[in-house]
């Protein structure tokens, strides 16, 4: 993608990791530094947020040139957040005008002119304010969101950077556990249930129905979000699944709620962002199963397995999340402000894509649900259409180099900048 450019004075950069972290966004922030690298006559150092926004309201910021070509690189195929990430939820600039203002003081402090935000929903809408109080306070920020999100409910881009990923090591997994119930199911386990993330958008859930491609192929159900659970439906689609085949695997969303809109694994508290905690779907069915047929059973959660996995990365969320990071330099340097880099899919079958752009305003808070077309009649499984969307986003292997039978990752420096303001300030 290239871009026009604009005539803007040189200027330092900020990069921030946000929220849950994937198996790409390293990648993404490789495309960041190689791309501020290759401007380097208009972007002057790239700092990075230790621990991510938190790093800035905090002062402590990380000095990304100390890092060597080789290490940047590395990036590409090392998983986590290589500069901390964090839950951190800035709120609207009238509730929390000080922490706005205080990100405004250490980017003045630090002839910082770029912000590039890599996160989610909750992040793109932090950046958007950002660009918004920086005008206000006098001091223009060139801000650009990366799209991050294993959850795949940005709007607007066609797939979210760390998506293809969890959805082929859910597929992979799926696959592998389903071969392992079947041939103990005579005398063994009946029914496996394996509950991944997505809390409001079961699009990690679907990608389990790539496992298998015939009718019965497990998995057999298929929990989402989008569709109220009833007990008794579920009960009988798991009863005949077992008597037609020996066995039943089902994969279900963490999100998954009843007719009365709690959510089966409601923990009772409350994270960073103020969603509810979640995580016991998986034994909650398993309880229900057990009280209901008394079948003998298994479930695991994928948990942060899921997200970790860079071994088995898909090729296609690996380019595109070095994509989305070189293309955010390249809107900031247009002049581009509150804008995100969005994936635009050509085609399908043989699958093309594209780097097109976004407006913040647009996509801040805005959650993409798996649409109903993409769901069978009975609630219970993915469509030919969710199958053809999701091929290509787990397509082709990224494999990291290997050592001693283990993948080996990099750790960076991380180097510190020296502080420049008296003030501390505490989050």
């Amino acid at each position: 993608m290239a871009f026009k450019k604009k005539s803007v004075p040189k200027r330092n950069a900020f990069y921030a990791q946000s929220g849950g972290v994937t198996a790409v966004i390293n990648a993404s922030a490789a495309g960041v530094i190689e791309a501020c690298r290759k401007h380097s006559s208009r972007i002057g150092k790239l700092y990075a947020g230790r621990h991510g926004i938190v790093g800035a309201l905090t002062e402590d910021l990380i000095d990304t040139s100390k890092e060597s070509a080789a290490a940047v690189k590395a990036l590409r195929w090392t998983p986590a957040g290589a500069f901390g990430s964090a839950r951190y939820k800035l709120k609207t600039i009238e509730q929390d005008r000080a922490k706005y203002e205080r990100l405004i003081e250490v980017f003045r402090a630090h002839d910082i002119g770029y912000f590039f935000y890599n996160g989610g929903n909750d992040s793109m809408d932090t950046a958007h304010k950002v660009s918004q109080i920086g005008e206000q306070m006098g001091y223009p920020v060139v801000c650009v969101g990366v799209p991050k999100t294993v959850d795949n409910d940005l709007p607007i881009t066609d797939t979210c950077p760390g998506f293809g990923s969890v959805a082929k090591y859910v597929a992979v997994s799926t696959r592998e556990a389903a071969l392992d119930v079947a041939s103990m199911a005579r005398t063994s386990t009946k029914v496996f249930i394996l509950e991944v993330m997505g809390r409001h958008a079961g699009w990690i859930a679907a990608a389990g129905g790539l496992a298998g491609k015939k009718p019965g192929e497990p998995p057999q159900i298929i929990l989402f979000p989008e569709i109220t659970f009833d007990r008794e439906t579920f009960l009988a689609k798991v009863k005949d699944s077992v008597e037609k085949n020996g066995y039943c695997v089902v994969v279900a969303s963490e999100g998954v709620k009843g007719a009365d809109g709690k959510f089966l694994a409601d923990a009772g508290t409350k994270d960073a962002f103020g969603h509810t905690q979640l995580g016991g779907a998986g034994p909650e069915l398993a309880r229900i199963v057990k009280e209901g047929l008394g079948y003998k059973y298994h479930w695991a959660v994928a948990d942060y397995l899921q997200r970790a996995a860079r071994h088995i990365a898909s090729k296609t969320d690996v380019e595109q999340a070095y994509a989305v990071g070189r293309a955010a330099v390249e809107l900031a340097l247009q002049g581009r402000n509150a804008v995100m880099p969005v994936i635009v899919r050509k085609s399908s079958r043989p699958y093309r894509w594209t780097i097109g752009a976004a407006n913040l305003a647009d996509v801040a808070n805005v959650e993409k649900k798996v649409p109903r077309e993409f769901i069978t009649a009975d609630g219970f499984g993915i469509t030919p259409a969710c199958r053809r969307y999701l091929e290509p986003l787990i397509a082709g292997e990224d494999y990291p180099p290997f050592e001693g039978g283990l993948p080996k990752y990099v750790q960076l420096k991380n180097a510190p900048v020296k502080r420049k303001l008296a003030t501390d300030f505490k989050v």
